[in-house]
């Protein structure tokens, strides 16, 4: 885009013609009640299901306690980058109990996943080499993979067979296979064991960002990993973040102790960023503490599951096949998702309208996000309003 002055206002006019302008929405508050899944926006009471707090953690009052805690002992900020001064107790504890989470030798924290998978694809992949990401793949691990300047080549999604045949175009330059384990816009989950082998069969690496799966997928709520039945020698590279499940801030890589080391000498994003607060990896080692030891929190979310798709496929609501927390519903027209999101929103009910560039063209959706503090009740207001709305748009010929 050119600098001219008038560039920009045309821009964002051309954006709002398109109904693909994005606008904040400022959270004024959270309800008092027990589950606490109801957020006040403009100056109205709406129950969230947009939020990725799968468990229901982010205001539970023990990471409160446990960051205020450790805010009086060490400060509000971390001061310096963590091979300077920044890193402290509360990082390395938080660094050794999400390797034991893991099982993985190490865990490397980061700020934000964002930095954590632009480390990764710069750290271990060239100019000359090749990257394969699945092509609904998070846009952290894309513009990692063209930050890293190696050749990105997108494989048609969720398929490994053409994740492999993208590989045997060239064997010999495939450094990394990548792919997100849960999907954050579909909810469905990679073909991880099919794609350790065409991995382990290029001696690549397989990179996973975990981050929708992590505390809510698998039999103990280690992820998608062993959901699939796979350790660290299927793959190698396991990117998780601590603002989904757990209820934080911040991410991490977990992997073999010589993986770690490397990623502190060369990762940019590691070394050249002020470490995160002290405060929120307290916060974050209780989150995950709390994530092991209250199992029914993911009981309960599965049984929520079960039944808004119940419910929803009875009011006759598009599903996807999605197991997990992300329940998108696609409607397709951005004027379709947008209409459908008001409509909720006059119901008391806050689904954001997902639209491109976020999703491919002609896919826009509402993304309905379940937790484990939502109520029964409210999980089948949901299912009813959303179906009274696509029985509207079916109507006007709008869906």
């Amino acid at each position: 885009m050119k600098r001219a002055t008038h560039a920009l206002p045309e821009a964002l006019a051309r954006l709002e013609a398109a109904e693909l302008r994005r606008r904040r929405t400022t959270v004024e508050g959270f309800a008092e009640e027990e589950t606490r899944a109801r957020v006040v926006l403009g100056g109205r009471t709406l129950v969230d299901f947009s939020s990725n707090d799968y468990l229901g953690l982010a205001r539970h009052p023990a990471l409160a306690a446990a960051m205020a805690d450790a805010a009086r002992a060490a400060g509000a900020g971390s001061a310096a980058s963590h091979l300077v001064t920044g890193h402290g107790t509360e990082h390395e504890r938080l660094e050794e109990e999400l390797a034991a989470f893991t099982r993985r030798e190490r865990a490397l924290l980061f700020s934000t996943g964002y930095m954590a998978n632009l480390a990764v694809m710069s750290a271990f992949a060239g100019r000359g080499e090749r990257i394969l990401l699945d092509r609904l793949s998070h846009a952290s691990l894309i513009d990692g993979a063209l930050l890293s300047g190696a050749e990105l080549v997108r494989y048609r999604h969720a398929d490994a067979e053409a994740a492999g045949r993208a590989l045997d175009e060239d064997v010999a330059r495939t450094t990394i296979v990548g792919t997100d384990g849960v999907f954050s816009m579909d909810g469905d989950l990679a073909p991880l064991a099919s794609l350790a082998r065409t991995a382990r069969r290029a001696d690549a690496w397989l990179v996973v960002d975990d981050a929708h799966g992590l505390g809510v997928a698998g039999a103990s709520g280690r992820g998608t990993l062993e959901e699939c039945g796979l350790g660290s020698g299927d793959v190698p590279v396991l990117v998780g973040t601590l603002g989904k499940a757990f209820g934080s801030f911040g991410a991490f890589v977990a992997g073999d102790a010589d993986l770690i080391e490397y990623l502190i000498q060369k990762a940019r994003s590691y070394i050249y960023t002020t470490a995160l607060p002290q405060p929120v990896a307290a916060a974050s080692r209780r989150a995950l503490a709390l994530a092991q030891s209250e199992d029914w929190r993911r009981t309960r979310l599965g049984s929520l599951i079960e039944r808004f798709r119940r419910n929803a496929a009875e009011a006759g609501v598009p599903l996807a096949l999605s197991r997990t927390p992300i329940q998108p519903v696609v409607l397709g027209s951005e004027s379709a998702v947008l209409a459908a999101q008001r409509e909720l929103e006059a119901d008391g009910l806050a689904v954001v309208a997902i639209r491109p560039p976020t999703v491919p063209k002609g896919s826009s959706r509402l993304r309905v996000a379940l937790t484990a503090a939502h109520t029964e009740a409210q999980v089948d207001q949901l299912a009813e309003a959303l179906g009274s709305a696509c029985a509207r748009l079916r109507a006007a010929g709008a869906a």
